[in-house]
């Protein structure tokens, strides 16, 4: 089992730090860990979408938030928005080196708690059993 002073070690020599309220990677780990950034993060690991198609693969978010995601992630330097000038016109958009390591990151995570499911659901069922 990993300890606290093994995850937080070498957190005090960085450049930045996060739990600062003024820290400006608080608002990219808000973009990255948020429910649209992460989502969005991981459906364009497997390669470049265009919008509607990341929009049906991130079932559920809204045109307007997968937009405002998807901006503040370009933004970040986190995906890379390639537009062709086409009739129609066409939106491609794919991870960028940092995007693609901060995904995969993610998406070890995402495997972790997906394969943990039995354990949560099982916790809220005491939780729930207890308070009820």
């Amino acid at each position: 089992m990993t300890t606290t002073q093994e995850l937080t070690a070498g957190l005090d020599d960085l450049p930045y730090n996060v739990f600062a309220r003024v820290c400006p990677s608080r608002g990219t780990l808000e973009h990255v860990t948020g429910r649209w950034g992460a989502l969005t993060l991981g459906a364009l690991y497997e390669g470049s979408l265009r919008f509607n198609e990341l929009r049906r693969r991130v079932d559920g978010v809204s045109e307007k938030m997968l937009s405002q995601t998807l901006h503040a992630l370009e933004r970040d330097g986190l995906v890379h928005r390639e537009a062709q000038p086409t009739n129609p016109p066409r939106v491609d958009y794919e991870l960028t080196p940092l995007g693609h390591g901060v995904a995969e990151r993610l998406l070890a995570l995402i495997h972790f708690v997906e394969g943990s499911m039995d354990d949560v659901l099982a916790a809220r069922e005491r939780y729930d059993a207890a308070r009820a």
